[in-house]
């Protein structure tokens, strides 16, 4: 039997972001559209993600590694950058991949404007064939509910096998939908929690953006099979989608090694 292709479409459409619309593809909040965005709506954009860096770094010291310092970080899906200034003040070497290859000359004139010499951008596939080495830390957020789900997984765990040993992982996934809240956020039958792509608005000249919630078990055996035991979890929620941000290490000094 002829297994299923994968649906490629998103990577299409987010060149298609990256050309048209990159600030707003990465926060979809109004006044980033390209039409209106002005220099300090830029630097806003860009404190928002020091703001998410600080709070990662404090979370990880606080729950899992007390004296965190990673010297190399990958950020997967960087978009136009909004985190790799923040990540290249508290590490040697960061990497930035983006599928889109608009999204990563945007980011790269970010990078040039902002003089930051030791961060690397590189472009992104299913295989992550550009990919060499690992990383201290391996952060994803508001990232793989663009991406369908069997593609997905699949991403997930070859970017576990580039975390060493004693690394953390920093991944966000959505779940579930706040209208599913009747079924305890469990989707109706006729309303599958599978791969979900939001068409854009009538008349608009928007590429499509996927939503895609994940099946959070999955996610989770996935993590606990690999020896991952330590998770911190926080909850998210971006216009009525759920998620989950998981941050993880196989190390630490927080509970006993046999706690599982």
């Amino acid at each position: 039997m002829t297994a299923e292709p994968l649906d490629m479409s998103t990577d299409i459409a987010w060149e298609e972001w990256g050309l048209r619309d990159p600030y707003f593809g990465v926060i979809t909040d109004p006044r980033y559209r390209a039409s209106g965005i002005s220099d300090e709506l830029k630097r806003e954009f860009f404190e928002s993600g020091q703001m998410h860096v600080d709070n990662l770094i404090l979370t990880i010291r606080k729950y899992l590694h007390p004296e965190f310092a990673p010297k190399t970080v990958l950020d997967f899906g960087c978009g136009v950058g909004r985190l790799l200034g923040p990540f290249a003040a508290v590490a040697e070497e960061v990497v930035g991949t983006d599928v889109s290859s608009s999204m990563l000359l945007e980011a790269q004139r970010n990078c040039n404007e902002r003089q930051l010499h030791n961060v690397k951008l590189l472009a992104s596939d299913d295989e992550l064939s550009t990919l060499a080495g690992s990383f201290d830390l391996i952060h994803s957020y508001i990232v793989f509910q663009h991406i369908p789900v069997r593609r997905g997984r699949m991403l997930f765990g070859r970017l576990l096998e580039h975390l060493r040993p004693d690394g953390v992982g920093a991944m966000h996934f959505t779940y579930s939908k706040t209208h599913f809240a009747p079924t305890h956020g469990v989707a109706p039958v006729a309303e599958p929690l599978t791969e979900s792509p939001v068409a854009p608005a009538p008349m608009s000249a928007d590429p499509e953006m996927q939503m895609n919630p994940y099946n959070v078990n999955e996610i989770l055996f996935s993590m606990q099979r690999l020896g991952f035991f330590r998770t911190h979890l926080e909850f998210t929620n971006h216009a009525g989608e759920l998620g989950v941000f998981l941050i993880f290490s196989r190390t630490g000094s927080q509970f006993p090694s046999n706690v599982f």
